[in-house]
């Protein structure tokens, strides 16, 4: 694991602003959707942003360009070109982790704390995906991802100790109405039950609070990710609710999100869409 933090003078401080934009966004590749992180930058303008899947060694992160952009707080955790994740941020960050979750040795994690009326720690979590065939004695990563959420159980459970947003790309889907088809995807990776009833009891036993689920109560069906596979998008929508926004009991109410759900039409668009969350000054 490694981490980076740039940090230029004269920082953007938001201390007069009202609330905290953060991003959340599964890019699948920085430097290949390098101009559609712009242009999600120029629509929602995020103080800071948190990235899953950036495909790089943090020797090859774009940073100086982020930096230009205003990001001049950088926390990264990337290697070899493989999985890795980011925090790029507007703000100062303090206290940069990158853990290893489940004994997975892979740069699926990063956080850091920004000051918003108080200290808030932020997390670009990205669950391994788990591959193809739903059997953990024949296939090592699916074995992995459930070992990853396994994990997540003593791992969260000091996460959710202090004000914090845990985000990325879990992939997993928990609820019937976070895919197309309860029915026809219980036993595809992402929607099965050892995955699901995993991932809720760690949100569960914690009492993280699933933002985006708590304002969209089941039945609406909301998604976050179409496969490349569906060449006309949205098409026939058959979408899965893989990227989540989950806050700590203690910050929970000061928090809203919105789907960025046009980002799978952009040209060369990821697979997954970007969650805006809001947190609220207190008070």
């Amino acid at each position: 694991m490694s981490e980076l933090v740039i940090v230029a003078d004269e920082p953007d401080r938001p201390s007069q602003k009202n609330e905290l934009v953060v991003v959340t966004w599964n890019i699948n590749s920085i430097r290949a959707r390098i101009d559609l992180f712009a242009k999600l930058v120029k629509k929602v303008k995020p103080d800071v942003v948190l990235l899953q899947e950036t495909r790089c060694a943090d020797g090859q992160f774009p940073s100086k360009t982020m930096v230009r952009r205003g990001f001049k707080h950088i926390a990264l955790n990337g290697r070899n070109g493989h999985h890795g994740v980011a925090i790029l941020s507007k703000v100062p960050v303090l206290d940069i982790k990158a853990d290893m979750i489940g004994g997975i040795d892979q740069p699926r994690h990063v956080s850091a704390v920004v000051d918003f009326g108080g200290p808030i720690r932020l997390h670009s979590l990205y669950i391994p995906a788990g591959g193809d065939e739903p059997d953990p004695a024949i296939n090592d990563k699916f074995r992995d991802k459930l070992a990853f959420v396994d994990g997540m159980v003593s791992w969260g459970a000091a996460a959710v100790g202090e004000p914090s947003l845990l985000t990325g790309d879990f992939n997993i889907a928990p609820y019937e109405h976070d895919v197309w088809s309860h029915r026809q995807l219980l036993g595809v990776i992402s929607h099965t039950p050892e995955e699901t009833e995993r991932l809720e009891r760690v949100r569960s036993t914690q009492g993280w609070v699933d933002i985006v689920r708590r304002d969209r109560p089941e039945p609406e069906k909301i998604y976050t990710w179409w496969s490349y596979r569906n060449k006309v998008w949205p098409g026939n929508n058959r979408g899965r609710r893989l990227d989540h926004v989950w806050a700590s009991p203690d910050l929970a109410a000061r928090v809203s999100t919105e789907i960025v759900t046009e980002a799978r039409g952009w040209e060369k668009a990821s697979d997954h869409v970007p969650i805006v969350a809001r947190i609220r000054r207190e008070g």
